[in-house]
């Protein structure tokens, strides 16, 4: 998050946010990030720094990704400076007949025909990237999230933020899933991309491992149990080192120690700024009151295994909020004595508890996701009964038109 001294548990925000670049008529991706950024800066760079926030390039040429420049103090005010930021790239396009979309995954790019990656600087890397795994699919040119950053100082608070976040982790589907649909078709699934997000690197299983980070709790354990194993798994298929960085982890939240910060990345991008912003205010909020064993102990939070956490994680991306958790131990983690309860009854407890920690302005944001699910469940709640691509198109012109005005899709 920074090359200054480290920050301290919660005294900064890192918020990363990815969108498509869609054709204003057809609303087919189209890849012209580069030309974005040419238009603003005078030269194809990888970033640009405007004001608040950066725009930079990802993997491929139709996604922009709209982030904090540097860590922001709090989160109130965020939703705005993001909601002004899509204004702005939305005006850029506007030349190139194109707009902003949100949402995780388009709902009917063919990725092996129209994914083109990023030709410019850094290439070498997405090359690499392309050559071991194939690029040209759903779960690598076919997926917008919300990153969140979150710093530490020194081994103590780094374990103490790596054992809360791990058990958030398999609840956030319920929050944020927005991608049930994929090649026109709905799955069944609520939350594909993190579907495809977990199967996309299989062939080397050391780089994801079961999404859900192991139970490790110092930066030499850390490094030797996870980074390492990365590292040699890679080096066959990586002769040239290319790949041999921290950001070659892909497990559901990854340690930054380079800027000490940890990057949650299970969270699918939704239909405005107010909305990413909203479970993120949530997310963090029930992270820190872990982290401040509100309901139970630091030493319990970590003796939680991996299986349980990636089993639940599993179930959510398909049942979202009616999923049932039947893990005491791990409903324990935030107070609640029952055997059982579902996800979503599980997250409005939650909020119950914590809404005095969020800001005011991301609270109606949250009643609606809470009280009606989330974005996915929305819109499939929008689309009629074996939908034509007419009437998907239409829902997601509809998503569009949220994101450029700053508003709540209700379906």
């Amino acid at each position: 998050m920074s090359e200054r001294a480290p920050l301290h548990l919660f005294e900064g925000y890192g918020i990363e946010l990815e969108y498509m670049i869609v054709d204003r008529d057809s609303l087919a991706v189209k890849p012209v990030t580069d030309r974005v950024l040419q238009q603003v800066s005078g030269e194809i760079v990888n970033e640009i720094e405007r004001g608040p926030l950066c725009w930079s390039n990802e993997l491929v040429l139709h996604v922009i990704e709209l982030k904090t420049n540097g860590p922001a103090p709090g989160l109130k005010g965020l939703a705005a400076q993001f909601q002004s930021g899509i204004a702005q790239v939305n005006e850029q396009l506007a030349g190139l007949n194109a707009r902003l979309l949100g949402t995780a995954m388009h709902p009917w790019m063919e990725p092996h025909r129209e994914t083109v990656l990023w030709p410019h600087e850094n290439s070498p890397i997405y090359d690499a990237y392309n050559r071991i795994f194939g690029c040209q699919g759903h779960g690598w040119s076919n997926l917008q999230s919300m990153h969140i950053n979150l710093p530490f100082s020194g081994d103590a608070e780094f374990g103490r933020l790596h054992a809360a976040i791990r058990l958030v982790l398999p609840l956030l589907p319920a929050l944020a899933a927005s991608s049930p649909i994929v090649s026109g078709e709905a799955t069944g699934l609520l939350d594909n991309r993190l579907e495809f997000y977990r199967n996309n690197q299989k062939m080397i299983p050391e780089i994801a491992g079961q999404v859900i980070p192991e139970a490790v709790f110092t930066r030499a354990d850390y490094e030797d149990q996870i980074l390492a194993a990365t590292y040699r798994a890679i080096a066959p298929h990586d002769p040239q080192n290319v790949l041999q960085e921290e950001w070659l982890n892909s497990r559901g939240a990854i340690a930054r120690f380079e800027r000490s910060a940890i990057e949650i990345r299970l969270l699918d991008i939704q239909e405005c700024p107010m909305a990413d912003l909203a479970i993120a205010a949530l997310t963090i909020a029930l992270i820190r009151a872990l982290c401040k064993e509100c309901w139970i102990g630091l030493h319990h939070q970590q003796e939680i295994a991996v299986a349980p956490l990636a089993e639940l994680f599993k179930r959510t991306l398909q049942g979202g909020g009616d999923d049932l958790i039947d893990v005491p131990d791990y409903l324990s983690c935030f107070g609640v004595l029952e055997e059982r309860i579902s996800v979503a009854d599980l997250w409005r407890r939650i909020y119950e508890q914590l809404e005095s920690d969020i800001p005011m302005e991301y609270r109606a944001a949250l009643e609606v996701i809470l009280h009606t699910g989330p974005l996915a469940g929305r819109i499939l709640q929008a689309l009629p009964q074996g939908f034509s691509q007419a009437e998907l198109a239409a829902v997601y012109r509809q998503l569009a038109d949220c994101l450029h005005q700053g508003v709540m899709f209700h379906g």
